[in-house]
């Protein structure tokens, strides 16, 4: 089979197509003939080591897939050969074939494109365990969404206004913007990028105030970090939920007076340990998701498709923040 291979540490160009033997499923997986891999921030920072789960190299990245599965191994039941699924897989992704835990994947329904079904398994269960589980989102409250055009900014648009919340969008260009408009917010800021200084700081504080009103935000949902942080946290209201999801412009620093001042909370969201962790939770959080699919509440956005072999590129354009949605690779042979 075909593999994207990370063999030592670097960019994306390092990564390396190679031919290897198909792997075989062990006791309590499934293996999945991969049709789609959807590509996410982690794949940037795993292959340059900066991810907090280092896998011995060499490792393929891509971490949400859906396919046909091809075989299944010992005590797996509830699957069978030739069913159409998706899967949650951490690594291994960008392949023709990859094998995968049988708790962390699920059946297709027959309305679900597989592309699309790739992205509810981790970028959009990020966003819903973050919005759900992590933030307790009610109708009505003001979501704040940082980063709001990337995949998992875009999937928090979504399923915030899907669940009756209002949504303000920040973002860095008009396309932006019209793409996030088009997912369900209420409200869109373009800005001109991190703030770097205490004046532009303020000013991004004052724009939320403005959309949102003083109040403030219900919910913050932060997957980019750096300097955005500070001015997010001070336009929080009262009781406020701060969700953690990743740090695209740098791990930021916040005094620790603001939480207190506005009795928030700050959360951390990890939906890889709690899907670990709670295999059931992360289940019904992506049936949820199914009904919503189903429903016609969410419609993935894939602004770009790569065959394997250009799956370095892929993880180029999520690495330099030109994505708009999401970016697949699709296997454009089967080995």
């Amino acid at each position: 089979m075909r593999t994207l291979l990370s063999t030592r540490c670097g960019g994306p160009e390092t990564l390396e197509l190679k031919h290897l033997a198909r792997p075989v499923p062990g006791p309590g997986q499934i293996l999945i003939r991969v049709a789609s891999c959807g590509i996410n921030y982690p794949d940037v920072l795993i292959i340059e080591d900066r991810y907090q789960h280092r896998p011995p190299r060499p490792f393929a990245p891509g971490g949400e897939v859906s396919g046909v599965i091809a075989a299944i191994g010992e005590g797996v039941a509830g699957f069978a050969p030739g069913d159409r699924v998706a899967a949650l897989t951490y690594i291994g992704g960008l392949a023709d074939h990859v094998a995968c835990d049988a708790a962390m994947a699920m059946k297709l329904p027959d309305d679900l494109p597989g592309p699309e079904a790739a992205m509810l398994m981790s970028t959009y269960a990020t966003s819903y365990h973050a919005l759900v589980d992590r933030g307790r989102i009610s109708p009505g409250d003001r979501v704040v969404i940082l980063g709001a055009a990337g995949g998992v900014g875009l999937a928090a648009v979504e399923i915030a206004a899907a669940l009756g919340a209002t949504v303000l969008a920040l973002v860095s260009s008009p396309e932006k913007a019209d793409a996030v408009r088009a997912a369900g917010a209420a409200h869109v800021i373009v800005h001109d990028g991190e703030p770097r200084d205490a004046a532009s700081a303020k000013a991004m504080t004052g724009l939320i105030r403005e959309a949102l009103g003083d109040d403030g935000a219900d919910i913050v949902y932060d997957p980019v970090g750096g300097g955005f942080a500070e001015p997010a946290v001070r336009a929080m209201a009262w009781n406020g939920r701060y969700l953690v999801v990743g740090f695209v412009a740098g791990i930021p620093s916040v005094p620790f007076n603001l939480p207190l001042l506005k009795g928030c909370e700050i959360v951390g969201v990890f939906m890889g340990g709690f899907a670990a962790r709670d295999p059931d939770g992360y289940a019904a959080n992506l049936r949820a998701l199914f009904d919503l699919y189903s429903a016609g509440r969410l419609r993935p956005h894939i602004s770009a498709r790569y065959p394997l072999a250009r799956g370095g590129d892929a993880i180029a354009v999520l690495r330099d923040r030109q994505a708009i949605g999401k970016i697949v690779v699709d296997m454009d042979e089967v080995a």
